[in-house]
């Protein structure tokens, strides 16, 4: 099966009829957005991170640290813009004896959903690093919105097909800032690499959906290699050291997606911050571009 057939089989299930939810409300800031104020896929993945952290403090798990990301999938109906207020939503889409699915779903302030995600976590063993069987005083708390759903730890691009024969090979340069605490490199460094092939194909944008999946971690002093195949409006990667494969991704559009109805001129809304005062709107906290665009009504998605 090839990457694209293997992405697009993920099925991104609803949210949870009862059981435990975590909600935080978060602004989209300067650092995380595009120059034409659109959010980011690498601040998506650290926004995941944060609400993971987030939730797993404020429920009291027994051991919050020690789970390791195998997988994310990231579907954008819509992207948020640059100040625009979010809500970030987390609950577990299904469990595993050493793993579990934890699905975030990120809305605009008035309900409508914007970004889906749905991200596998492998619980590990502290003193090992290997893969341990989730504490039962976390199933407690994770069950009921899990809802019986069984989840398994199988990546599904790692054994898929991927030609390497028609795909061109560029390094990745590693930086200091791309690691974390763990001394491994962040989850969310890896989703740099796929805004550089948005950066160049601004005609894929949502209904989007990104895989990235981890197989090995990157350490510092390795020297990456991307093994990259581009379509007409899909990217198929492979990130090796020497002959591994440290991870897998891919991005394109999502035609099964559910696209979501957005009020006239939804995408001037998006991206100004305003303040009616005596019926003027106050632009003056949007850049300048984007301030110019939304009053001229030219303002669009990037």
């Amino acid at each position: 099966m090839p990457f694209h057939d293997a992405a697009l089989s993920f099925q991104m299930i609803d949210g949870p009829g009862s059981g435990r939810q975590f909600t935080a409300r978060r602004r989209v800031r300067l650092g995380d957005a595009t120059p034409n104020g659109r959010l980011r896929l690498d601040a998506v993945a650290r926004y995941l991170q944060d609400v993971s952290n987030d939730d797993t403090r404020d429920a009291d798990w027994s051991d919050p640290h020690w789970w390791v990301v195998r997988r994310t999938v990231i579907d954008v109906h819509e992207f948020p813009s640059y100040m625009q207020e979010i809500d970030l939503t987390t609950w577990c889409g299904g469990i595993g004896s050493h793993w579990a699915e934890r699905r975030t779903r990120i809305s605009a302030v008035d309900g409508t959903p914007l970004i889906d995600a749905a991200s596998l976590w492998v619980h590990v063993d502290e003193s090992t690093l290997q893969p341990s069987k989730v504490p039962a005083d976390i199933l407690n708390i994770l069950g009921v919105s899990a809802g019986g759903r069984d989840v398994n730890a199988r990546l599904l691009l790692r054994d898929k097909l991927f030609d390497k024969s028609t795909t061109e090979t560029t390094p990745w340069h590693l930086r200091f800032a791309d690691f974390d605490a763990v001394g491994h490199m962040n989850n969310a460094a890896y989703w740099v690499i796929v805004e550089e092939f948005l950066a160049a194909h601004r005609d894929v944008r949502a209904p989007l959906r990104t895989i990235v999946e981890h197989v090995v971690q990157v350490e510092p002093g390795q020297e990456p290699v991307r093994h990259i195949a581009i379509g007409r409006d899909n990217l198929e990667l492979q990130l090796h050291v020497g002959s591994t494969m440290h991870a897998a991704m891919w991005c394109g559009l999502n035609p099964s997606a559910h696209i979501h109805t957005r009020r006239l001129y939804h995408a001037v809304r998006n991206h100004q911050e305003y303040a009616s005062v005596r019926g003027v709107q106050m632009l003056h906290c949007l850049p300048l571009p984007l301030a110019h665009a939304a009053r001229t009504n030219e303002l669009r998605i990037p």
